[in-house]
């Protein structure tokens, strides 16, 4: 049991490289599209339909690349379609929601403070709430504000702000930023899937059998694909969070992940106008930091976390009782409160930690236990933990680690 341990923890790391590597593929193709497609230029000998031209030039070569707003008069003999990056993206990152915050779900997802749900609803709660979010995303654009580009972003900022704070009420403070991007992640891949490549399967259909072309799927199209531009780097910065507690255990993490959703505003709007040669709108980069000014500060807010006595008098998991029956627990609460928590602290000892690294708390038995499968990895099987070991962990306080997490697990 305890191998399986380290077997998930690899599994975990080999979907998240995947996950990360598909994301590079999605947001690049992505980037690159939207600044060509802004970068277009008028030539005098362009053919019929075609909207602009760019020369570019990268590793060692030139490139001539054309545009036609809607298509060209006959269908080319080859077509290369950008879509499973954006798929993979979304489905590695599913499977990694699945891996850390549904079979952790008890450690990471639902903060019993804020809910007292069981696990399966609060599974039922993260995977409904992607699918609904995408529902009232998609009637939003159908309807009659698809005409007014701007009323409808606002109307998506208000969308995620108040799934912020709803999954705020519910999750622990990592598990809301993330699902947060998730739940933009959901929208952007089912805008490629949903939208943006049927309509491009209709214009190629009405090639092949010689019609026209209608130039509304590619209009829009055009404005999904806005919308996932803008929302972009904010779900970069809620996939991390889940690293830096100064982002997520804060007691306005939701209004946090707000600014940020600005902030992708600000950066695309200066980009996106120096790319269609319009200028470079430099004030963007003021606001961009005035918000994040504005978040460091929001970050430092008192929390209003349960005290230690509260944590004391919580009842064990029956997961959580297993480890804290196995032989050794005592012995091994000593070391981590004497070696971890200065760290592990609501109130961090240890200079310059404002925030528990990842939140983790380890101020009495019942978080001991809770975090068994973290200690025994980070501090057993690895010397990860404490970091550069400042507070010298023994060799033999790491075997009494190991030795407790494989009783627990009944490995001899």
């Amino acid at each position: 049991m305890a191998d399986l341990a380290i077997i998930w923890d690899w599994l975990g790391f080999a979907v998240r490289w995947l996950h990360v590597i598909t994301a590079i593929a999605w947001i690049g193709s992505s980037f690159y599209f939207i600044a060509l497609d802004l970068g277009l230029r008028k030539a005098p000998d362009l053919p019929k339909g075609a909207h602009g031209e760019e020369w570019q030039v990268h590793g060692g070569g030139f490139y001539h690349v054309r545009k036609y707003l809607v298509a060209p008069a006959e269908m080319p003999d080859h077509l290369t379609w950008f879509k499973w990056e954006s798929y993979s993206t979304w489905l590695s990152g599913a499977a990694l929601l699945m891996i850390v915050y549904w079979a952790g779900g008890e450690l990471y997802l639902i903060d019993q403070a804020k809910a007292e749900l069981a696990l399966w609803q609060g599974i039922l709660i993260s995977a409904a709430s992607l699918t609904v979010g995408w529902i009232v995303y998609d009637a939003l654009c159908k309807s009659p504000l698809g005409d007014h580009p701007t009323v409808l972003m606002l109307l998506l900022f208000a969308l995620l702000v108040a799934m912020g704070y709803g999954y705020n009420q519910i999750f622990t403070g990592r598990a809301m930023m993330l699902h947060l991007g998730a739940f933009t992640a959901t929208i952007m891949t089912a805008n490629v899937f949903f939208i943006i490549m049927p309509n491009q399967r209709i214009v190629v259909k009405d090639l092949q059998e010689g019609r026209t072309p209608d130039a509304k799927y590619g209009k829009i199209a055009k404005l999904r694909s806005t919308h996932n531009n803008y929302l972009t780097l904010p779900v970069v910065f809620l996939m991390l969070s889940n690293h830096y507690p100064l982002a997520f255990a804060s007691e306005y993490n939701w209004l946090i992940a707000a600014l940020v959703f600005l902030m992708g505003v600000t950066i695309r709007h200066f980009f996106n106008s120096m790319h269609a040669r319009k200028g470079k709108p430099y004030w963007t980069w003021a606001v961009t930091a005035f918000l994040f000014i504005a978040i460091m500060w929001l970050s430092t807010a008192p929390l209003t976390q349960s005290d230690i006595e509260e944590e004391e008098a919580r009842a064990l998991t029956p997961t959580e009782q297993v480890f804290a029956d196995a032989a050794g627990f005592e012995d091994v609460t000593d070391i981590v409160l004497g070696r971890c928590s200065m760290c592990h602290a609501r109130e961090p000892g240890y200079d310059g930690i404002h925030r528990a690294p990842k939140n983790v708390l380890l101020e009495t038995p019942s978080e001991v236990a809770a975090y068994a499968q973290q200690i025994f990895l980070q501090s057993g099987v690895t010397d990860a933990m404490p970091p550069a070991n400042v507070s010298w962990m023994e060799p033999e306080e790491r075997r009494a680690i190991v030795a407790w997490y494989r009783a627990a697990n009944g490995d001899s």
